[in-house]
C-alpha cells in the first residue's frame, strides 16, 4: 500500500512538538509491516540540511502566489524513510521556526505556506501526478497545516469524476489550532468561491484549514481513543463539535506510540549512566547528574519533579505553579524544560529565583536535557487540562518517571491511576488526578509521595509502566485496517 504522509514537522528533520514524533515514527512504523510510506514536508532549511541522497524528481507549476516549486527526494539517515520535500526559498528558507518568526510572531504568509503544503498533497495524489512512478493509495494529512488537501481532492475530482485520486485521511493531534484566516485566502489560495459556506471550507465567518480537513476528508483519526469522543462534546470541540458528531462514526481513535528505539533508557546516549527495569538503582546516577547539571542539591531521597512542556494554560502546569511553594517547602525539587505564555515563564523563573538549589528552570527546547529530565525526575508531572494523545506520559512511563496527569484524552488512555487495587493487579503505572483544578493536584501529588516514599512499592510502579508496550506496532497496524477499510469501500 502506498501511503503519502503530509505533514508541518517531522523529528529529527524538524520538531516544536509531539506532531513531529508521530511524523518521524509512524510511517517508519508502517514501513515495517510492508507498507511505502513516503512523507511530504516543506523544504525548511534545517530538512534540507539533513536529508541524504537528495534530487529533484518534479517542478509542479501553477500554484498561487509562487508559480512553482521544486519537489527534492531524500532519505533519513535514521529510518531510511523517502521524503518529498518542497523547495521554495521565498517560503519555508528563513529564520525562525516552522510557523513563527525569530520574535514568536505567527508567519503573516502561513496561509500560502501551508496552502501550497495542502496543494502539492492534493497534485501528488491522482493520475495526473508528476510522480507518475508513485502515485499514493492513501494521502495521510495531520492537523490544521494540511487540511486543506482534502478540500483541493474534492474540487479537483467533482471536475474529473472518472480520474483516478486516493482516499484521504486527516488526523487530528490537536482541535485547538484550527488555522482560521479572512475569507479572502479561499480563492487566493484557489479553490472555488462556492466552497466557502457552512458546507465546506468556512467556520464562523472565517476560511479554516482545518474545519476544511474535517468536512472533506475520506475519513478522520484522532491521536487517542478518549479524544475521539471528547471532541464530539462541547466542552472539547472547539466549536466543531456538531460537525464532527455528524462524522463520529466515521472518526477513529487510534492511541500513538512511541519511538522504543529514541525513548530507550537502556541506550540513551543523553544519559549519564544507562539503566533499565531490572536495574532501577542506576537509575539514581542519573538523578544525581542532573541535579549537578542543573544546580540543584544532590540528594537521592528529596522527590524531584520534571517537567517537559509547552508552558500553556492547557497543559496545567499554571496549576503546579500555584502548588509548587508547599512542595519546595517539603524538600521536593523541581526541573523544568519549556516555553511558552510570559506569564508561566515568568512565574516559573521568580520560583527558580527564590529557590535557586532547588528549582532549575530552562526556557527553550533541548533534545537532550528533555532526556536527562524525563530519566533523572522521580515523578512527571502532566496536568493537563485536555490532552488529544500526549507522549511525554508515554516516555515517563518508558523511563520509569510515573506520571501525574489528568484524566483526559490520551492521558486516560495510558496512565493507570495506583490504588491497592490497580497495584494488586499490576496495573499501576502512574497517578490520575480526580478533577482538574489546584486542590485536587496537590492532594494528589500529597498521595504520590506517600508511595514515594515506600521504595518497594515504587519500584513495583515504576516496573509496571516500564513494561507497558508503548510502541507503535498495534497503533500501525490499526491505521493499517483503517486505510484497507478506505480503500475496500
Amino acid at each position: 500500500m502506498r501511503i503519502l504522509f503530509v505533514t508541518s514537522e517531522a523529528f529529527p528533520l524538524i520538531k516544536t512538538g509531539g506532531l513531529a514524533d508521530v511524523s518521524g515514527s509512524l510511517p517508519a512504523a508502517l514501513n515495517e509491516i510492508d507498507a511505502d510510506t513516503r512523507l511530504l514536508i516543506p523544504g525548511y532549511p534545517s530538512v534540507l540540511k539533513q536529508l541524504l541522497n537528495q534530487s529533484p524528481v518534479a517542478s509542479i507549476t501553477n500554484l498561487p502566489f509562487v508559480g512553482s516549486v521544486t519537489l527534492i527526494r531524500g532519505e533519513i539517515a535514521e529510518t531510511g524513510i523517502t521524503v518529498l520535500a518542497i523547495r521554495c526559498a521565498s517560503l519555508y528558507e528563513r529564520s525562525g521556526g516552522p510557523y513563527v518568526d525569530e520574535k514568536g510572531q505567527d508567519w503573516q504568509d502561513n496561509p500560502v505556506r501551508f496552502g501550497i503544503l495542502s496543494l502539492v498533497a492534493a497534485r501528488l495524489s491522482d493520475g495526473e501526478s508528476p510522480l507518475q512512478d508513485w502515485i499514493p493509495d492513501i494521502v495521510h494529512c495531520n492537523d490544521w497545516q494540511t487540511g486543506l488537501t482534502p478540500a483541493y481532492m474534492h474540487y479537483k475530482k467533482q471536475g474529473q469524476p472518472n480520474l483516478y485520486q486516493a482516499k484521504s485521511v486527516l488526523s487530528i493531534h490537536n482541535l485547538a489550532f484550527q488555522g482560521c484566516y479572512h475569507a479572502d485566502w479561499t480563492t487566493q489560495l484557489g479553490l472555488p468561491a462556492s466552497s466557502f459556506s457552512v458546507d465546506g471550507v468556512e467556520y464562523y465567518g472565517q476560511l479554516s484549514f482545518l474545519k476544511a480537513g474535517i468536512y472533506f476528508a475520506n475519513s478522520i483519526a484522532t491521536v487517542s481513543p478518549t479524544y475521539a469522543q471528547e471532541i464530539q462534546t462541547e466542552a472539547f470541540g472547539f466549536g466543531m463539535q456538531g460537525l464532527l458528531a455528524h462524522r463520529g462514526h466515521e472518526i477513529s481513535g487510534i492511541l500513538n506510540g512511541i519511538d522504543l528505539d529514541e525513548w530507550n533508557p537502556e541506550k540513551d546516549p543523553h544519559l549519564a549512566k544507562k539503566y533499565s527495569a531490572k536495574r532501577l538503582a542506576d537509575k539514581l546516577a542519573v538523578k544525581a547528574a542532573l541535579q549537578t547539571q542543573l544546580g540543584l542539591y544532590i540528594d537521592a531521597n528529596a522527590p524531584l519533579f520534571g517537567v517537559v512542556s509547552r508552558l500553556t494554560y492547557q497543559k496545567g502546569l499554571d496549576m503546579f505553579l500555584s502548588v509548587a511553594k508547599p512542595l519546595l517547602r517539603q524538600g521536593g525539587q523541581i526541573a523544568l524544560l519549556g516555553g511558552g505564555e510570559p506569564s508561566l515563564e515568568t512565574g516559573f523563573r521568580q520560583l527558580a529565583h527564590d529557590y535557586p538549589r532547588q528549582v532549575s528552570v530552562n526556557i527553550g527546547y533541548n533534545e537532550p536535557l528533555s532526556h536527562q529530565i524525563m530519566a533523572g525526575s522521580d515523578i512527571f508531572i502532566m496536568p493537563s487540562r485536555f490532552e488529544p494523545c500526549g507522549l511525554n506520559q508515554m516516555y515517563g512511563l518508558r523511563y520509569g518517571t510515573p506520571p501525574v496527569v489528568s484524566h483526559t484524552g490520551g492521558l486516560a488512555d495510558s496512565v493507570t491511576n495506583t490504588t491497592p487495587e490497580t497495584l494488586k493487579l499490576g496495573t499501576a503505572n502512574g497517578f490520575v488526578m480526580n478533577s482538574t483544578n489546584e486542590q485536587a493536584l496537590l492532594t494528589c501529588i500529597q498521595n504520590v509521595l506517600e508511595y514515594f516514599r515506600d521504595k518497594k512499592t515504587w519500584i513495583k510502579i515504576q516496573r509496571n509502566g516500564m513494561a507497558r508496550d508503548l510502541g507503535w506496532g498495534k497503533s500501525a497496524v490499526e491505521y493499517l485496517s483503517l486505510y484497507q477499510k478506505l480503500l475496500d469501500q
